[in-house]
C-alpha cells in the first residue's frame, strides 16, 4: 500500500484543521454533531456482526470494536477536560495513552454497548451543557501538558465534532 493511500484510511475525513474562533452557526453546528454522534454511531456498529468488530480500520490500526471503546475513553476524557475548563483558570489536564487504553481487557471486549451507552449519556450531558455557554466561557481554555498546547474550547468543540466523523468514516470505511 502506497503513502497516499495509507494516509487516506487514517484520515478518510481529512486532518483536523485547528480553529480558535467560531461563529455562533459553528457552534450550533458542532454542538448537533456532538448530540447526534452516539446515534449515527449506534446506527453504524448495529449494521455489522462480531466478526466485523475484529476487522483494524486500516493495516496497523485499531479492530472496529477497539475504536468504538475509543471512543467512550477519549470522550468521557474530553468531557471531563471540558468542565474542567468552565470551572477553573486554564487546568493543566491529565494526559492518557491512547494505545495502551485501546489493548486493555475492557477495550478488547467485542460486546460494545457499555461504550455506546456512555457515549449516549456524556453527548446529552455534555451537549447540554455546551447550549448553555456564553461567548466569554467558549474563550476558556486548558492546558495539556503533553503536547505543551492550549486548547481554548471552541477548538475542543470543532475537535470532537471532527474526531466523531473521523472513526465514523473509519468503521464505514471497513466492512
Amino acid at each position: 500500500m502506497d503513502d497516499a493511500a495509507l494516509e487516506k484510511l487514517k484520515f478518510p475525513v481529512g486532518k483536523f484543521q485547528w480553529i480558535d474562533r467560531l461563529s455562533d452557526e459553528k457552534i450550533k453546528l458542532y454542538i448537533q454533531q456532538i448530540r447526534h454522534f452516539p446515534t449515527q454511531l449506534e446506527e453504524q456498529i448495529g449494521r455489522l456482526n462480531t466478526e466485523d468488530f475484529k476487522k483494524p480500520y486500516r493495516p496497523g490500526g485499531w479492530q472496529i470494536g477497539q475504536l468504538v471503546h475509543h471512543l467512550a475513553d477519549s470522550h468521557m476524557h474530553c468531557y471531563l477536560r471540558f468542565k474542567q475548563a468552565l470551572i477553573q483558570d486554564t487546568p493543566s489536564i491529565m494526559d492518557y495513552d491512547q494505545d495502551q487504553w485501546a489493548v486493555l481487557p475492557d477495550a478488547l471486549n467485542l460486546e460494545l454497548q457499555s461504550s455506546i451507552e456512555m457515549l449516549k449519556g456524556i453527548h446529552k450531558r455534555w451537549s447540554d451543557l455546551m447550549e448553555t455557554l456564553n461567548p466569554i466561557q467558549w474563550e476558556r481554555q486548558y492546558y495539556h501538558p503533553a503536547r505543551d498546547k492550549y486548547y481554548p474550547l471552541a477548538t475542543v468543540l470543532a475537535l470532537y465534532a471532527w474526531h466523531g466523523q473521523h472513526h465514523l468514516a473509519h468503521i464505514k470505511n471497513t466492512v
